[in-house]
């Protein structure tokens, strides 16, 4: 039985089959790993689900003659509210948390399955690894948006970047480090102890951006 590295958040196969050949066996995952996902997944299902919520309010306070400012709306920088009215928090036809409640509840039940050791095929890891793919692509087109279009940063999506880009990394590494993905041994020996920088890397440089675009306002009462 191979080890999970809990530092790394490894994923090495648990109890693996004999299989014949160099036919690809399938492969579980280490409970931190699992863990990992499921408490990602639920952080950003509530961030989906409270985003949601609030844009309700907002649509519903404008039918009334109203005006709903959500919880999260600090000041003009720090401003949940003007995210959640641009166009680009609806660009696939509906609003963009619609997407999260389903994809992030996904992601729970993947980590809730593989908890009870189960092991899965590398056509079902590289097709979850490309949805953790896609995700981290339209997280990076919303950070433009947010960055230098829309110009106001909602503390809810933030919180759902940093734990997409976590999953990310970490599903690609186990990818990597089975084999499902192709690299160089030292990407794998590399993988295999510091998985950890690389989602700590890209939030920083994230991080970085905004503190580089907006500075002390983000501060501002």
């Amino acid at each position: 039985m191979s080890k999970t590295t809990v530092r790394d958040v490894s994923t090495e196969a648990t109890d693996p089959e004999p299989q014949r050949g160099d036919a690809p066996r399938p492969v579980g995952a280490g409970r931190a790993f699992s863990v990992m996902l499921v408490i990602t997944g639920a952080l950003g299902l509530l961030a989906s689900w409270v985003i949601t919520l609030d844009k309700i309010k907002i649509a519903e306070a404008k039918a009334e003659g109203r005006t709903f400012t959500p919880n999260c709306s600090i000041n003009p920088i720090v401003s949940c509210g003007s995210v959640m009215e641009s166009k680009q928090a609806a660009v696939f036809g509906f609003p963009n948390p619609f997407l999260g409640l389903v994809c992030y509840g996904i992601v729970i039940c993947v980590g809730v399955t593989l908890l009870t050791r189960v092991r899965f095929p590398r056509w079902y890891w590289l097709t979850f690894n490309f949805g953790t793919l896609f995700g981290v692509g339209f997280c990076t087109w919303l950070q433009f948006q947010t960055l230098y279009e829309i110009n106001a940063l909602c503390l809810w999506c933030s919180l759902a970047w940093v734990i997409t880009i976590t999953m990310f990394w970490y599903v690609t590494s186990h990818n990597v480090r089975n084999d499902f993905l192709p690299a160089p041994r030292p990407v794998k020996n590399f993988l295999s102890e510091f998985t950890w920088v690389l989602p700590v890397t890209h939030v920083g440089i994230i991080a970085m951006l905004v503190f580089t675009r907006w500075g002390s306002q983000l501060w501002a009462s």
